[in-house]
């Protein structure tokens, strides 16, 4: 496949949901805000009980494929999505999420026609339930090196081309919590890629879900102790590191 862009190529987005009726209005119409016209929205729920079903419903004729049924967790949902996804790039928007500005989209795509890039990705913010910005992202330069002492780009800010996605797999659903860590290991380290950093804000995320909910950090960090031994990647140095560089993200 040609690495040279089309001018009207398709964006995927995939939102995964699962009860989140207090929310998923929000994340929804971020979405449908963007300024780019070439979008493919995909919503995966996971057949809520909470009323988010009848939210999603109301915008059927603006999303392009909804999917509501039991699913194994969120990379489970994720993995459905990208399944069905057409579009000539992929990215996530969570439903506790909504995009930083209207033009993230557009700027992603001038990104990826500009740079010829395989992958894009950028910086994002947390906020509290008052919409309070409590921790900044930047996610700074690529280079391998760094993911060798517990470098990530943040997982929600990742655009991909579905061409690889198709040719090299999706997540790896062994890891319940840690299955983004796994995937951009994979991806970025395993993988020749042309990578690009675009230094923008792309979302706003709230502080709870699956990755930074306290009572889940424990099984987290086991589950990324076992993914940097699994890529070759030394535990010791490479965990500590990828901890305590999250510290400077709250000042």
């Amino acid at each position: 496949m040609s690495k040279q862009l089309n001018k009207s190529m398709k964006v995927s987005i995939i939102t995964t949901s699962l009860n989140r009726v207090n929310t998923i209005r929000d994340t929804i119409e971020s979405v449908l805000r963007q300024d780019y016209s070439v979008i493919e929205y995909i919503v995966v729920d996971g057949a809520s009980i909470d009323g988010t079903v009848d939210i999603i419903n109301s915008y059927r004729e603006k999303i392009s494929v909804v999917v509501s049924e039991r699913d194994t967790g969120i990379y489970n949902a994720i993995d459905k999505g990208i399944r069905v996804a057409t579009g000539d790039i992929v990215g996530l928007m969570h439903s506790d999420d909504v995009f930083f500005a209207d033009n993230v989209i557009s700027s992603v795509v001038e990104a990826f026609k500009k740079n010829d890039a395989d992958l894009v990705y950028g910086n994002g913010v947390f906020v509290n339930s008052k919409n309070r910005i409590i921790r900044t992202w930047i996610s700074g330069e690529f280079s391998r090196v760094k993911i060798s002492r517990g470098w990530l780009p943040l997982h929600t800010t990742v655009y991909i081309k579905k061409s690889l996605l198709d040719e090299d797999g999706l997540y790896d659903e062994s890891y319940k919590i840690s299955a983004d860590s796994e995937f951009l290991l994979r991806y970025l380290y395993e993988f020749n890629l042309d990578v690009y950093y675009l230094n923008k804000y792309f979302v706003r995320m709230k502080m709870g879900g699956v990755s930074t909910s306290p009572s889940k950090m424990l099984s987290k960090w086991k589950e990324d102790w076992n993914l940097y031994k699994k890529h070759g990647l030394n535990p010791y140095i490479a965990l500590p590191r990828k901890i305590l560089s999250k510290v400077k993200q709250f000042f």
